[in-house]
């Protein structure tokens, strides 16, 4: 049975912040664990990765947080930093209109003197890494005794990198008292182990069966690109690849509207379609984009569900779906009945790892590609008019004897070649020149950024904790300083 967050009991400020993000349909994990946690029980939750698991246990972990009391009250542990910083700024969002919560990242790799500097500002909501959790208790710049909930996120793969002695030793230094989550995609024994010593007794198993999730075939292509560059990107890929008919997703019905807007102002045949308009809207734009008079149709996951027309040529992830069940639905809208079809998803930052999810749980490649240049679809463009002309002179030919002569006389009055004239006539059919969208090579970036980073594939922090080291570093230091003074006094 569908669930929506509407008909949730949900504070009112983060239901804002969900609508704001675009979501209105809750995920099965999400329907399933959310009332469960709001009762403050313990969870066991089983489901993959890409299921909206943030959400399942972010929404309640705010509920149960006091913004008046400024001591840490939620850990939430994740096996690397990447998914540490992931779910820190997913909680931000939901709590946007929660004033007075602060949530922290804490993950190896990272200056500590510098986080220990943002632990002491009121911070409520710890995400973090185990092992660099544990190296702050050490410190004791981590004070436990208030925290209420802990999460355990993706448990089997914090097990698989050897984090299960430190999440022992965090579970056992925080009140019996406290609320654990606990989400795996599986459950081998060890988590059940963890879980019989963890957990209060009456805790709630809530399993999500993994669909098999079939792409069809389809060529997926995603590009980066910066956040205030999207609508012109979306333009580009529209006039480079001329589809006839394009479904544009989008997470929320605000952003419908103004891309709707945006698009019919840059002389696009676009409509938007969401829950909030009338059957009546709904139905003419419907009937519009079925004739063909609408030739991009904008939609929010919960509209596109009456939408059955088989000659869509392309779909554009304006934004990422929270599901990657919605990314096979959206995309399984082209290609269909025999017909090729393409998807354009638009990746914004780290936003790249829900690509790798998608990859990852559909089995299927999306390929990255970069931004057509303004060179390139001039030259589509050209090509374009170059071929109908051609039909022209192939279906017309005796027609055409009158023009002939009238351009015969003019290349003479006007002292220009027949090249001349043709590329002028080309380049007004054209109309005006795409401007060039600001870019940058993603992919050079990308490598730089890897040598830069030693920690960006492996993206484990254990390898930087203090405590897996042969010496403490301030025994490291104080023996550095020894053998300084042996040499000064030789």
């Amino acid at each position: 049975m569908e669930k929506f967050y509407k008909d949730s009991k949900i504070d009112e400020r983060i239901l804002r912040a969900v609508e704001e993000m675009g979501f209105e349909q809750m995920t099965p994990i999400q329907a399933q664990a959310i009332p469960v946690l709001l009762e403050g029980k313990d969870v066991i939750g089983q489901a993959q990765t890409g299921t909206g698991k943030t959400a399942a246990f972010g929404i309640p972990l705010l509920e149960s947080i006091d913004p008046n009391n400024h001591a840490l009250q939620a850990i939430v542990l994740c096996p690397t930093r990447e998914l540490a910083i992931q779910a820190a700024q997913e909680i931000r969002n939901f709590a946007k209109f929660m004033h007075g919560i602060k949530v922290l990242p804490i993950y190896g790799g990272q200056d500590i003197t510098k986080q220990i500097r943002s632990l002491k500002d009121k911070v409520q909501v710890v995400v973090g890494t185990p092992g660099r959790v544990m190296d702050h208790m050490r410190r004791h710049t981590l004070k436990m005794q208030n925290v209420q909930m802990v999460v355990l996120d993706e448990a089997d793969e914090m097990l698989n990198m050897g984090f299960r002695e430190d999440i022992e030793t965090i579970l056992s230094k925080i009140s019996k008292e406290r609320q654990t989550a606990l989400f795996s995609a599986t459950m081998p024994k060890a988590i059940m182990d963890i879980t019989s010593q963890y957990q209060k007794p009456d805790a709630v198993l809530v399993k999500v069966i993994p669909k098999e999730l079939t792409i069809p075939l389809v060529k997926q292509y995603y590009y980066e690109v910066r956040r205030q560059n999207k609508i012109d990107v979306v333009c580009r890929l529209l006039d480079y690849y001329a589809p006839k008919r394009s479904l544009i997703f989008c997470n929320t019905k605000r952003m419908v509207d103004e891309l709707a807007d945006e698009l019919k102002g840059r002389g696009y045949f676009a409509e938007g379609l969401h829950g909030d308009m009338s059957q009546h809207q709904r139905d003419q734009v419907m009937k519009g984009f079925r004739k063909g008079t609408t030739d991009i149709l904008i939609a929010t996951d919960v509209a596109a569900r009456g939408i059955d027309v088989d000659d869509v040529e392309a779909v554009f992830n304006y934004d990422i779906p929270q599901d990657n069940e919605y990314y096979v639905h959206r995309i399984g809208r082209t290609g269909r009945a025999g017909r090729k079809g393409r998807s354009f998803t638009l990746v914004v930052g780290r936003e790249i790892y829900k690509i790798k999810d998608i990859e990852r749980n559909c089995k299927t490649k999306v390929k990255p590609r970069m931004v057509p240049s303004v060179e390139d679809v001039t030259t589509i463009r050209a090509e374009k008019i170059f071929s109908e002309a051609l039909k022209q002179i192939k279906d017309e030919t005796s027609s055409m004897d009158t023009i002939t002569r009238m351009i015969e006389q003019k290349l003479e009055e006007e002292d220009c070649t027949a090249l001349e004239l043709a590329c002028a006539l080309i380049r007004a059919q054209m109309g005006d020149e795409p401007e060039e969208i600001p870019t940058m090579d993603y992919f050079a970036e990308r490598k730089k950024r890897s040598h830069k980073d030693k920690d960006y594939k492996r993206q484990y922090d254990h390898k930087h904790d203090s405590r897996r080291k042969s010496k403490k570093p301030f025994e490291l230091f104080r023996g550095k300083e020894k053998r300084r003074g042996y040499k000064n006094k030789k």
